[in-house]
């Protein structure tokens, strides 16, 4: 097994120990148990340079289980009214809570903790790739763009107000939970969002990201309280999205939009899943955002070319969206399905309606749609002005250019 296997291996399980153990000592002691989790991943890091066990995630479980003792001892010294774990009951209880069924009802408490909608929602993020998901705050920072001191900052704070809310380590039920689950919902999306669109300079994809968002949704949906219409519609956007992951690069590592991709490199199997979460979605008429972003991303699937895209329903399914949820990025891609259907005062109609500052790091997509149109409308002067302003606002390498070659096309 090769270190980037073994670092896979170690992240999968830091969300498993940390969230059973978090379930057996609560909340109040989470950096005792992450402390003690790292020790555990120290631990095999040592022991494996002579020999890897044959089946190193039964070792982990193993070493989490011995871990436990360690930990209650630790605990026990510090707080002496907790009770002493023996060999008896408790320790049944203890391996117990290690079984499979028992570690997915875990993470998806922790998820719902890391999620809470009282937490700063960047120190969600944070607090959710690093707790559930292993993710170091080095790897944060940079999934984020963001220092790692500031992660660590933001870790410090989520840990802070978890401890002092006295929160409890559970799946809302009732009326709590319609809210909860909004809140751990937009958390994965956002998640999903960072892997799909990477603000990394150098990187456009970051499929792990992708990847650890829908594995946390899978617990949603194994869950009865909580495989609701908008987590089934979330995971069939993801699953849309997902598909189309290795046609976004060329073999000349070159960003390919829509129109350019290579359809045949579309992952059939992600789309047929998307199909089938979808179907479940829509059972009843609880509509979500999701639902309606999913429904946009289906439509481009079905279009055998680009050329043959339905722009007239994408256009419908995004002012149901933009009246559910209004945002700068609705307005902003309304103007550009204007643009392909070749309405273009309608398109600039959108555009004048928003604030390129309100899409924050991503203002540069305002400035080459801008370009676009003033293309369309035979103003190549003003389309040059507008790709100028995108290149000194766009971070990404692939994406930079990407606008320099639109920009050549125009000259």
């Amino acid at each position: 097994m090769n270190s980037k296997n073994l670092d896979h291996l170690f992240r999968h399980h830091h969300g498993k120990m940390v969230s059973v153990l978090t379930r057996i000592f609560g909340l109040s002691n989470l950096e005792i148990i992450e402390d003690a989790v790292q020790d555990t991943f120290l631990k095999a890091s040592i022991n494996w340079r002579k020999k890897q066990p044959d089946n190193p995630e039964a070792w982990l479980t193993k070493a989490a289980k011995n871990r436990v003792l360690d930990i209650f001892r630790k605990i026990q010294a510090e707080k002496k009214h907790l009770p002493e774990l023996k060999s008896g009951l408790e320790s049944i209880a203890v391996n117990e809570l290690f079984l499979d069924a028992e570690i997915e009802d875990a993470q998806l408490r922790m998820i719902f903790t890391a999620c809470h909608p009282k937490l700063n929602p960047k120190d969600r993020i944070s607090f959710a790739l690093r707790t559930i998901s292993g993710f170091s705050s080095k790897e944060i920072a940079s999934a984020l763009l963001t220092k790692e001191e500031t992660i660590k900052k933001r870790l410090f704070r989520a840990r802070k107000f978890i401890q002092e809310s006295d929160l409890a380590f559970k799946i809302p039920q009732g009326q709590e939970l319609p809210h909860r689950i909004e809140s751990v919902l937009e958390v994965i999306y956002l998640i999903f969002n960072e892997g799909f669109h990477s603000n990394k300079k150098e990187v456009l994809i970051q499929k792990e990201l992708c990847g650890e968002a829908m594995r946390l949704c899978k617990y949603l949906l194994k869950n009865k309280h909580t495989n609701i219409p908008a987590s089934y519609a979330l995971f069939a956007l993801m699953c849309f999205h997902a598909a189309r992951l290795d046609a976004k690069i060329n073999t000349e590592n070159e960003l390919m939009d829509l129109k350019n991709q290579d359809r045949n490199k579309w992952s059939f199997p992600l789309i047929q899943m998307g199909n089938t979460m979808m179907n479940k979605a829509v059972e009843n008429n609880e509509f979500s955002t999701y639902h309606y972003e999913a429904a946009i991303i289906a439509e481009h699937i079905k279009a055998p070319s680009f050329e043959q895209t339905n722009w007239k329903k994408i256009l419908t399914w995004y002012e149901c969206l933009h009246k559910l949820q209004p945002t700068a990025s609705h307005l902003l891609i309304m103007g550009v399905v204007c643009l392909q259907s070749k309405n273009y005062i309608k398109a600039n109609y959108y555009f004048e309606q928003l604030n390129p500052e309100d899409l924050e790091q991503r203002s540069y997509l305002f400035y080459s749609a801008k370009a676009d149109y003033f293309v369309a409308t035979n103003n190549k002067k003003e389309a040059i002005i507008q790709l100028n302003i995108a290149l000194e606002k766009v971070t990404n390498r692939l994406e930079k250019e990407f606008l320099e070659k639109k920009k050549l096309t125009i000259n």
